[in-house]
């Protein structure tokens, strides 16, 4: 669940609050108050969950590949197919590893 604050006490509780969002892996919502410009409020969290919820967001873009994943996703929870290694898989993709 994110945690909230105000924008106000973002400010004073700036670094400190940029630590819990990386120590933690934790969004923070910053609630702003609506000002002449229609301020809406804001969420932060990690770059790398945002790297990763864009990297989802584009593997899913294609019906195709969704539906490819999701079949292999279920297939792994099953413990079906076949475990192999790092050095395995960088040989059979012509990465070294020789």
């Amino acid at each position: 669940m994110p945690v909230e604050t105000t924008y106000s006490r973002l400010r004073e509780n700036l670094s400190a609050t940029l630590d819990t969002i990386v120590d933690d892996q934790e969004i923070v919502i910053v609630r702003r108050r609506a000002g002449k410009n229609g301020s809406k409020d804001v969420a932060l969290l990690p770059a790398t969950e945002l790297a990763s919820l864009l990297e989802t967001a584009h593997l899913m873009r294609s019906p195709k590949n969704t539906q490819r994943l999701l079949t292999a996703l279920r297939r792994a929870e099953r413990g079906e197919g076949q475990r192999t290694t790092i050095d395995a898989l960088r040989r059979e993709m012509g990465l070294g590893g020789d």
